[in-house]
């Protein structure tokens, strides 16, 4: 048995289509933190379970507490802005008939604005998502990671993101992350200096747009790159 976990807040926008990909999975939760909009009524009308769960700025924390929840064998975890491909729901399939292994990685393509990023910090990405309830924790509380032990294997078909619906989107998600992730580095024992808060952000952008290749993906890549190099500047800076 199979069960999707999909973490919502205020997702009404995204959520349709996120369920409508899961549904080759044998139930699908959705965890939500308090959403003000349509989230929690669109996830019901879909027949979908919801659980309401505060985030505590701590995603870690609340993918872990909805693992505790999980009765089925295998774990499938989806942001709400993400899309299971028709071909990547039929390889899961497949793969779990004849499984070997505790977890699989998972191939996801980025997004934005209707541009596919190849390259910088999200071109071949593969993250592991799917996994044996009870084979591992979820850690950090941002830019969280699944750590599963025993064997991981890969899948090839693609999970398909699409962040950020335009520009004030994405500067409103990476200030909520960057505050997030500055008390978790401050919490333990990180200090920046002057000298990080100015240098860091540029070899940054330099690293995303041109040792990554970000620049091949055009202006998409451009403003990728600059984002979260602007990123890394309000992580020292908070």
């Amino acid at each position: 048995m199979l069960t999707g976990v999909v973490l919502a807040h205020n997702e009404a926008q995204n959520l349709p289509r996120c369920l409508e990909s899961l549904k080759f999975c044998d139930q699908i939760i959705v965890v939500d933190d308090g959403s003000t909009d349509d989230t929690v009524k669109i996830a019901k009308e879909l027949g979908t379970q919801v659980l309401e769960h505060s985030l505590g700025d701590d995603y870690c924390a609340q993918r872990n507490w909805a693992l505790s929840k999980v009765k089925s064998a295998w774990v499938l975890f989806v942001d709400a802005d993400e899309v299971v491909s028709d071909e990547l729901a039929e390889e899961i399939t497949q793969a779990l008939q004849h499984v070997e292994c505790q977890g699989f990685l998972l191939h996801r393509v980025d997004y934005l604005w209707g541009k596919e990023l190849k390259h910088g910090d999200v071109g071949g990405v593969y993250l592991l998502r799917l996994g044996r309830r009870g084979g591992g924790q979820w850690v950090g509380r941002v830019h969280e990671r699944w750590h599963i032990e025993g064997r991981i294997s890969q899948l090839k078909q693609p999970l398909l993101h699409y962040p950020h619906p335009d520009m004030a989107a994405f500067l409103r998600q990476i200030n909520s992350y960057s505050t997030i992730r500055a008390q978790e580095l401050f919490d333990a024992g990180s200090r920046a200096s002057i000298l990080q808060i100015i240098i860091y952000p540029v070899f940054k952008f330099l690293w995303l747009w041109i040792w990554k290749l970000g620049c091949l993906d055009g202006t998409a890549g451009f403003i990728h790159a600059m984002t979260m190099a602007f990123y890394s500047f309000l992580v020292r800076g908070k």
